[in-house]
């Protein structure tokens, strides 16, 4: 693979490993980070630079990706004298892999568009095991001639990379997978229950349904564990009531109403006021239970 030079703008759960597998590639990387001691740790376990600034990161990348927290988050690397967009020059391509709202994806791709800059909205999928495994499932906007540059680099810790189409694309097909995890969970919260009273094995259970039309990702990775009442790791519901905000606003722009979406979040928020918000999605099922 040709090596590019790279900046990673945000190392988390998420961004740290990420980064790690652009530069296990041989790709020059340079990160940043908020909290610049985590850049510099960074630094210490795998080849790379970091800088002080978004900016500084970004001034000699041909490639930026993204990785934070949420939409105001992404304004503010990317924005101001010492914002992401402030070091890049025309012809480089900054690549979101926050997950965020389709409205800011269309405004980035608008401002970078002033500077001559593409832009590619990619949130992802997988976790933060995906992230670690290099198995994310990316979703990109943006066009034919920027996907195809940035592509391959991003195969770096991807199984799969898929243009949906223009800019804001990968942001909506986000809230398409996001939707469907909470209907997942929120079947498999009903399903446990009812294996449960019927003293149903557990894991002969997933073992066994797995391999037909129930399988899912959640039922091999969460069942198990909803059984035992373990919730201490994964996606948290901070986070993925944020992630369901979002699908709520589309959807209401769009005059659509999901219901099974807004029961789930409704769950979630009554599970945060109880102070599991930093606890795995899967937790929903003790809401079933209460």
């Amino acid at each position: 693979m040709t090596q590019i030079k790279t900046a990673f703008i945000g190392l988390g759960v998420m961004g740290y490993p990420m980064a790690g597998h652009l530069s296990a590639q041989g790709h020059q990387v340079c990160v940043y980070n908020r909290t610049a001691g985590k850049a510099e740790q960074w630094t210490q376990d795998y080849v790379g630079s970091f800088g002080l600034t978004p900016k500084a990161a970004a001034s000699d990348a041909n490639l930026v990706f993204m990785c934070v927290g949420n939409d105001n988050d992404v304004r503010q690397v990317v924005y101001g004298e010492e914002g992401v967009l402030a070091g890049m020059q025309a012809g480089d391509i900054l690549v979101d892999h926050t997950t965020t709202s389709a409205d800011l994806a269309l405004e980035l791709a608008e401002a970078c568009q002033k500077v001559g800059v593409a832009f590619i909205d990619a949130p992802v999928s997988g976790g933060q095991v995906g992230a670690e495994n290099g198995k994310l499932t990316v979703m990109c906007g943006g066009s034919e001639q920027a996907f195809a540059k940035a592509q391959g680099v991003m195969q770096a810790y991807s199984q799969q990379v898929q243009r949906m189409g223009d800019n804001g694309q990968g942001q909506r097909c986000k809230m398409v997978n996001q939707i469907c995890i909470a209907g997942v969970l929120q079947g498999l919260s009903e399903a446990l229950l009812l294996a449960e009273k019927s003293g149903l094995d557990i894991a002969q259970v997933v073992d066994t349904l797995q391999h037909g039309a129930a399988g899912s990702w959640q039922m091999v990775n969460r069942l198990e564990t909803m059984a035992k009442d373990e919730f201490d790791f994964g996606f948290a519901i901070d986070w993925m009531r944020k992630d369901l905000g979002i699908c709520l606003d589309e959807a209401k722009s769009k005059d659509l109403s999901l219901p099974l979406t807004e029961s789930v979040d409704q769950r979630y928020a009554a599970l945060q006021q109880q102070g599991m918000g930093r606890l795995d999605t899967s937790v929903l099922v003790r809401s079933l239970k209460a």
